[in-house]
């Protein structure tokens, strides 16, 4: 074949390639709409026999670095920026369900939408997420009562939990369920009070306010610790199944970003600060030492993990500052 004829043959071959490339039609898709919005916010987790879930409420954005206490707003700003975390600072709201087999039992039940629209409230949406309606719950502890833990008690006027039986340290409701404390208060405090009455009456006039006083084993397997200073009654309730264990603080802390680094760091909230730091030098000694699950209302959800000393590895051996290690992501069983 001459080079001509060479050239003409491969310029027809191509040609039928180039017309249906160019005849293609191009179509733009359109781009796929943001959707904004969280899974359902629980987590599982099992505990020998029991099972645990975390069930979120909501999320409160708050001003940590004026409202810790026994620092300088200057060194919590520096622990926050360490940790990648803004001010105000994002700040979990958990409430969390152990199912024994025998008994379903929550331990606090978030706000419920007292903080305003900007914490809206998904407890009960996240508690149907997981498997569970409000009448199977048959108690409630109570680790304190600021509306962060009392707040979803009652909905519409009527008991959330109409089945439950909730139980509080005696001295936390001698606090807030008494008139001459309430009268004694600063003004400024005195909504504390007004809101234990209006989410607590219903239930103690039913009979279904129960008290302990003491370390006291309220089921098989359940625990209550008294744990007084953040408030006058505040207590953590151990789980223990088959060997294992979990410690629900409650209050114990606020932040983990601080307050894991600097214990003494201590919060506004607190009745009595030394009181609520001695507490929390001693379990956070305790729960390192003996490696048992913690489960905490305001880390970060699920709030659930272990906590260690720090040693070489974190930079500087401090047995008295701690690392939290998050639960590792399982499928509940």
């Amino acid at each position: 074949m001459s080079p001509r004829s060479l050239g003409l043959a491969l310029a027809l071959a191509a040609a039928p390639m180039s017309l249906s490339l160019v005849a293609l039609p191009f179509t733009a898709r359109a781009a796929a709409p943001q959707v904004k919005t969280q899974a359902p916010g629980y987590y599982r987790l099992m505990l020998g026999d029991f099972e645990i879930t975390a069930l979120n409420d909501t999320i409160l954005t708050l001003p940590m670095d004026k409202l810790m206490t026994n620092t300088t707003p200057a060194k919590v700003a520096a622990a926050l920026a360490r940790n990648h975390q803004p001010s105000p600072t994002p700040t979990s709201v958990n409430a969390f369900l152990i199912n024994t087999g025998a008994q379903l039992i929550l331990v606090d039940t978030g706000l419920n939408g007292l903080a305003g629209p900007q914490a809206p409230s998904h407890l009960l949406a996240n508690l149907k997420a997981a498997g569970y309606t409000p009448d199977q719950v048959d108690a409630v502890l109570i680790t304190h009562m600021h509306g962060d833990h009392i707040g979803g008690l009652m909905t519409d006027g009527q008991m959330t939990f109409p089945n439950a039986t909730l139980y509080a340290d005696a001295a936390e409701k001698g606090h807030w369920l008494n008139a001459e404390a309430e009268a004694k208060a600063p003004a400024d405090k005195r909504g504390g009070f007004t809101t234990a009455h209006k989410l607590l009456d219903a239930y103690a006039a039913a009979g279904k306010l129960k008290t302990f006083d003491g370390v006291t084993s309220l089921f098989p397997g359940i625990t209550a610790i008294p744990a007084h200073g953040h408030t006058p009654g505040h207590t953590v309730y151990a789980a223990e199944s088959k060997g294992q264990k979990i410690l629900f603080w409650g209050d114990l802390m606020h932040v983990a970003a601080v307050q894991f680094d600097t214990p003494a760091t201590t919060v506004q909230f607190d009745s009595d600060s030394p009181a609520a730091y001695k507490e929390r030098a001693k379990i956070f000694a305790e729960a390192a030492k003996d490696g048992y699950w913690v489960a905490a209302a305001h880390i970060s959800f699920p709030g659930i993990g272990h906590i260690r000393p720090k040693d070489a590895t974190d930079g500087k051996a401090d047995p008295k500052s701690y690392v939290w290690e998050p639960a590792q992501y399982s499928l509940g069983e």
